[in-house]
């Protein structure tokens, strides 16, 4: 065995006119939860533990688009999405459309190995996590005053660009009905209102077994209802003996192409090493999407591939460490 890898990622679609701050902060979170997932792996913590807790405290921290600081609905609530993916034995769990969970992907785990069932959706869901006595919470704990303005700056007539809750107002002026020049869209929304930053984790540990583990609030202004590829297996996430992959980006190219399995596809069919294989699956099967997803192999590499941008963190045991966001 190669030893420990982790990767770690807080979504693509980066909008580039994203402000020095606001990336620093970005820089800082994913390497905190990157070290606090390395602390983990180097006192023996198994892969599946390791992705659920990183992913939790992502959750929990309200900078990127997943448990607090999730993406808003149409209606301005929270629907929140996870998965989780054991490689060792391909068992897996997932939820979609909870609104009471403080942590979803610690529901998705729940679902895997306490229930016999793969994926639990809305009031099911929830009554599941009554039944489990996980934490809940009101739906206004997921809220946060920067998605509420962000909701409220989407413009209903087709084609508005708006400026991002996160780029700065000048003079004091609302925003609404400002165009700015940002010709990156995604799910033909400019990247700018997306906020697409779902959350993800990948991990192999010392004994070679790889777990992967993605967590969402979706795409803002999304129709109640509207699942991504966040809790798709398969799509949004994958693990098995070979690699562990999490995506995020444009979660219906992502469900198109299978991204997360096709990783995993290539490596066993076509004998692709790690790098190799995310290079194929990004230029081959994402059909003019935009996505990124990050992947560790059971030989202790890491790789990521992203389209224009990604928040991202990864460390190998042999001393290989990166947080970036740009190319």
């Amino acid at each position: 065995m190669g030893g420990w890898a982790i990767a770690v990622h807080g979504g693509a679609g980066v909008d580039p006119n994203l402000p020095p701050e606001r990336q620093d902060q970005a820089k800082q979170l994913l390497t905190r939860v990157l070290n606090l997932g390395i602390s983990a792996l180097r006192s023996n913590a198994s892969a599946l533990d390791v992705v659920e807790l990183v992913v939790r405290e992502l959750e929990t921290d309200p900078l990127f688009n997943s448990g607090r600081g999730a993406a808003l609905t149409e209606k301005g609530t929270a629907e929140l999405e996870a998965s989780i993916m054991d490689g060792s034995n391909r068992r897996c769990g997932a939820v979609s459309g909870v609104t009471t969970v403080k942590n979803p992907i610690s529901l998705a785990r729940l679902v895997m190995e306490n229930s016999p069932h793969s994926y639990l959706a809305f009031n099911g869901a929830e009554d599941f996590a009554r039944q489990q006595g996980v934490e809940i919470v009101e739906n206004e704990y997921f809220i946060t005053p920067e998605n509420v303005g962000m909701l409220k700056l989407l413009a209903k007539e087709a084609n508005a660009i708006l400026f991002d809750y996160r780029v700065p107002l000048h003079n004091g002026y609302e925003s609404c009905g400002v165009e700015v020049e940002n010709p990156l869209q995604m799910n033909g929304l400019p990247i700018s209102v997306y906020a697409p930053e779902t959350v993800g984790c990948v991990v192999v540990d010392r004994e070679g077994r790889c777990a992967a583990a993605t967590s969402t609030g979706g795409l803002m202004n999304k129709k109640c209802g509207r699942i991504g590829d966040s809790p798709l297996i398969g799509a949004g996430t994958y693990a098995c003996k070979v690699c562990g992959v999490s995506c995020t980006g444009e979660g219906e190219a992502i469900i198109r192409g299978t991204l997360a399995r096709e990783v995993a596809a290539v490596m066993e069919y076509k004998g692709l090493e790690l790098q190799g294989a995310v290079d194929f699956v990004m230029e081959q099967r994402l059909e003019g999407g935009k996505a990124g997803l990050i992947a560790v192999s059971n030989t202790g590499d890491v790789a990521y591939g992203f389209s224009n941008a990604m928040f991202r963190a990864c460390a190998t045991e042999d001393g290989f460490m990166e947080v970036g966001i740009w190319e």
